[in-house]
Order: structure tokens, then sequence, then C-alpha cells
């Protein structure tokens, strides 16, 4: 039961080789760029939403934020195509893998820093000791204030492994219920398969809310350093 149950959470292979590359580049094929003078309906929706978006998102920011505006668009996207792809049957999602949301986080949190110490050196180091902080209690805050800013990457990356896992594995169990109770009792059948429906319908919601509160952190983290 085990490892059927957590048999959708381990990395594919063809031939022994890993292709976890090849389904993380294929969200890319789903925002093809149009050629045309005018776009069809599902190209205009597409920039539609990125547009608001991207203006709702960016209006905090002054202009050395403003530049990051095509990585967090394409951040958002690539996070949003990765969760509803994954809601396929038989489909893997990469945004379940610590690893990967580390590998996300992590380079995009130290560039903010980065930035930060740039552009606003004081106010940067300034983070560190707030204003009338008593002297006895100077290092006790540095060190906290230290380790609240090097948890912040860890919290992006666990948040969204544990959303997004915690929904595959509600559907994985509620699913197996449903069919063992077909044999069993109809009407229970019933209305386990409404609930896991139900289920699925918010699980496509926590997908898209999932990619934009990873999104809006960065944003926040890079407002907070510009």
């Amino acid at each position: 039961m085990n490892e059927n149950l957590f048999t959708s959470f381990i990395t594919p292979t063809m031939m022994g080789i890993p292709i976890v590359l090849l389904i993380i580049m294929f969200p890319s094929i789903l925002f093809p760029s149009s050629s045309r003078l005018i776009d069809n309906r599902l190209v205009s929706v597409q920039q539609w939403l990125v547009r608001l978006t991207s203006k709702q998102m960016l209006s905090i920011h002054n202009h050395k934020g403003q530049t990051w505006a095509l990585m967090l668009m394409s951040l958002i996207l690539f996070i949003g195509s990765t969760n509803l792809l994954g809601l396929l049957p038989h489909s893997f999602t990469p945004t379940t893998q610590l690893s990967m949301n580390l590998g996300m986080a992590i380079p995009l949190w130290a560039g903010t820093v980065a930035t930060g110490f740039r552009y606003k050196t004081k106010a940067s180091l300034a983070h560190f000791l707030p204003q009338g902080t008593p002297f006895p209690l100077i290092p006790m805050l540095v060190i906290i204030e230290t380790i609240s800013l090097f948890i912040q990457p860890m919290a992006l990356a666990v948040r969204l492994t544990a959303n997004i896992t915690a929904g595959h594995l509600l559907i994985h169990l509620i699913g197996g219920a449903t069919l063992a109770l077909t044999s069993i009792s109809t009407i229970t059948a019933c209305i386990a398969f409404t609930i896991l429906v139900l289920l699925t319908i918010l699980e496509f919601a926590v997908a898209l809310i999932q990619a934009y509160v990873f999104t809006l952190l960065v944003s926040l983290y890079l407002h907070d350093n510009t």
C-alpha cells in the first residue's frame, strides 16, 4: 500500500535514464509565441492573464524591481502549468520534489538578497538590528534575524511541496476508497465520488494559488531589497 501510495512521486525513468528534464521543459510548449497579426482566442486569453498578473504583481516595485518582470512571469507560468499538468492521470508533478523547489527558491532568494546588499546596503544591514534594541539583546536579535533570513527559501520550497503533495495524496486515497466501495455500497461510493470531484476542482484552484503565492513571496522579498 505504501509503495502504491507514493509511486506517483517517484522520478520517472526511460531505459534507466531520468526524464524529469523533458517533463520540466514540456510546459513551455503550452505558451507558444504567435507570429500572426491577429492572435486566436487562446493566445489572447493567455496574454490578457499575463498582463493582468504582471500589472498586479509589479505595481509595488520601483524601476529596479520591474526589471525582474520577465523572471517573475516565467516563474508563475512554469509553476502553474506544471501543477496543472500534474493533475492529469498517470503524470508526474516536478513540484512535489523538495529538491526542485529548493533549486528554484534558493537562487531567487539569493538574487533578491544580493540586490538588496548592492543597492540598499545600510537598509539591508539594518534589518538585522531593529532601532532601539537594548544593548544586552543585540547578539540574540542578530542571530534570530539571520536565522529568519536563511529560513525564507526553505519556507518557500516546503510550502509548495507540502500543498501539492498533500492534494495528490488525498486524491489518491479518496479515489482508491471510491473504487473499493463500488462493490460494497453504491450510495457510499457515489458520495465518495462526489467528494473526489469536489477535491479535484479544489486542487485545480490550489495549483494556481500556490504558483501565485510562491511568485508573490519572491516579489515581496524583491520589494524589500529594492
